[in-house]
């Protein structure tokens, strides 16, 4: 087979643009022929941008050591990232590794009903949700964000979850009921375009779960491990929840998710009632430990929430500019998006910037995702801005 070429082998579920990439390196991936800026980054994945050499230094060095052993036996790196990502996670007392973001959404809902099981009230085991929300692809998550194109074809959905308006404090009260466990929310909502909650609502369901003693999970897949210019997103929101599911970026491109939560939310989870094969492989911890050692750096954080702000106004600059085209920017730090006027779909643009060699994510309510590696600098950002400006030009819509 031409290996220039598509697969037709492949199960038919994405449709992926013609590009076939040979080596990535920084913020730049390559095809071929042509070098492409990538604000990308897998879908807020590759935070240290492609192929860094900390993280190659890392997987190189462990894949010589120990790849997998089961969980029924210990490793030293499972031990030591898990005392690292805890501590620095600034709230929890336990972490649960698995493979993905929607594994790790799927213990934290397991958690919230079970905790409330181990208390005889096993009643207690519906969930508010969030509409535009994105929790994954497995029948649990796509049942929690109960969003009608991902549910088409896979009903009956899974039963126990209220889903109400995204930052509206009134549905959430009257969401609650005697049955009602815990909430969880997606504080920067991705996949529907950058939507972002104020920190007086975040702050308001700690309150009210507080008073109403039910648990508060953030689903910080997408915009926790440094995206916001904090580690995680609910330091951005000043505000502790009970549990935190992560992913994506957590391991800068080696599959990995975490479930972190406090001793009381994970008090029912115990021997046996949970597990998982391939989660917290020696592997997989040692290129995770490699990104948050960089993280963890005294100007990486401040990077991003430098260059992410100029990144914003110069988005907000390009719209100015183009108010024909682009109606709003969006978003916190280096998770940012641009909405797109109506008469144009945003996977139109994102098309003509690849024709442009820049790289975008399309999302919901017309918006590209800019999601770049967080390492990217003031250069880059110009280099962008010329790329999406040129891209624009082109249009010519009046």
């Amino acid at each position: 087979m031409d290996h220039n070429s598509t697969s037709n082998k492949l199960l038919p579920v994405h449709k992926r643009f013609d590009l076939i990439f040979k080596k990535g390196k920084g913020v730049y991936l390559y095809t071929k022929n042509s070098k492409y800026l990538d604000f990308g980054a897998g879908i807020a994945v590759n935070a240290l941008g492609h192929c860094n050499p900390k993280m190659v230094k890392a997987i190189t060095r462990q894949a010589k050591k120990l790849w997998h052993v089961s969980n029924i036996y210990n490793t030293s790196e499972l031990n030591n990232y898990a005392d690292k990502l805890v501590k620095h996670s600034e709230f929890a007392d336990f972490v649960f590794f698995c493979n993905s973001g929607a594994e790790s959404i799927e213990c934290a809902i397991k958690m919230i009903r079970r905790h409330f099981f181990i208390k005889g009230q096993p009643h207690k085991n519906r969930i508010i949700t969030f509409k535009g929300a994105f929790h994954g692809r497995t029948i649990a998550t796509i049942s929690a964000a109960s969003k009608p194109k991902y549910l088409e074809g896979f009903e009956p959905k899974l039963d126990g979850f209220d889903n109400v308006e995204f930052g509206n404090i009134d549905e959430v009260k009257k969401a609650i009921n005697e049955n009602t466990a815990g909430i969880l929310i997606e504080p920067i909502q991705g996949e529907e375009g950058i939507r972002v909650s104020s920190k007086e609502f975040i702050k308001s369901l700690r309150k009210l779960c507080d008073e109403k003693e039910l648990l508060l999970a953030f689903d910080e897949v997408q915009c926790g491990m440094g995206r916001t210019g904090k580690l995680f997103a609910h330091e951005f929101y000043e505000t502790k929840p009970d549990i935190v599911s992560t992913a994506k970026a957590i391991a800068g491109g080696f599959p990995l998710g975490a479930c972190l939560a406090t001793k009381n939310a994970s008090d029912g989870m115990t021997f046996g009632v949970h597990g998982t094969t391939y989660g917290g492989n020696p592997l997989a911890m040692a290129v995770a430990d490699s990104v948050l050692e960089v993280m963890l750096k005294k100007n990486f954080l401040r990077n991003v929430c430098e260059t992410g702000l100029f990144l914003k106004n110069t988005l907000i600059e390009i719209k100015n500019n183009f108010p024909n085209i682009i109606d709003e920017v969006r978003g916190e730090g280096l998770m940012l998006g641009i909405k797109i006027n109506e008469k144009i779909e945003n996977n139109q643009i994102v098309k003509k910037f690849i024709e442009h060699k820049f790289l975008t994510i399309p999302a919901g309510e017309n918006v590209i995702r800019i999601l770049p590696p967080l390492i990217i600098k003031k250069k880059h950002v110009k280099e962008a801005r010329r790329k999406i400006t040129s891209a624009l030009n082109e249009l010519n819509l009046n």
